[in-house]
C-alpha cells in the first residue's frame, strides 16, 4: 500500500460516479425521444441506459497478495471500477396520440421506458455519493499536508 492508495481509491469512485451521472443525463435528454435508433426498417425509442459497477480487481497487489497465500480480508480495497452501461429492456411506454407523426394505426406512440422521477432519485444518489468521495479526497490531501507540516 502506498500513501497515495485512499486517493487513487477515491478518484476511481469520483470517475465512475460523473460517469453515472452523465449517463442520467443522458436518459433525461431523451424522455422523448421516439426516434433514436433505426432497426429493420423502424425507429425504435430511446432505451434507458444504467451503469454497472464492480470493485477494480486484476491490479499486480491482488496477484501478489494470492501468490503469497494472504487473504482477501486482509487486502484493502482498490476502487471501484465500470464494468459496461446496459439497456433497460423493461417495455416502452404506450402513449395514446394520434397526431404524433411516430404514432401507429391505432393512434398509440412508442416512448422511451425513462421514468424522470426514477432518474432524479438515481441523479441525487450519485451527486451525494460524489460529494462524499471529494470530501474524503480533501480530508486525505489534508492529512498529507499536515504530515509535511511535521518535518519542518
Amino acid at each position: 500500500m502506498t500513501i497515495f492508495h485512499s486517493m487513487n481509491t477515491t478518484a476511481s469512485a469520483l470517475t465512475a460516479q460523473r460517469l453515472r451521472m452523465d449517463v442520467i443525463s443522458s436518459n433525461m435528454a431523451n424522455v422523448d425521444s421516439s426516434r433514436a435508433k433505426y432497426v429493420n426498417g423502424q425507429w425504435q425509442p430511446y432505451k434507458r441506459k444504467m451503469v454497472v459497477m464492480q470493485p477494480a480487481e486484476g491490479e499486480f497487489s491482488s496477484f501478489l497478495n494470492k501468490a503469497m497465500n494472504i487473504s482477501e480480508s486482509n487486502t484493502i480495497g482498490r476502487g471501484v471500477k465500470v464494468t459496461r452501461i446496459v439497456e433497460d429492456n423493461t417495455p416502452f411506454k404506450m402513449v395514446y396520440d394520434p397526431e404524433h407523426p411516430d404514432a401507429d394505426e391505432n393512434g398509440y406512440v412508442a416512448l422511451p421506458n425513462v421514468d424522470p422521477l426514477k432518474e432524479m432519485v438515481d441523479l441525487i444518489s450519485a451527486t451525494r455519493s460524489y460529494e462524499a468521495n471529494v470530501t474524503v479526497f480533501n480530508a486525505t490531501k489534508a492529512m498529507m499536508m499536515k504530515a509535511l507540516e511535521i518535518g519542518k
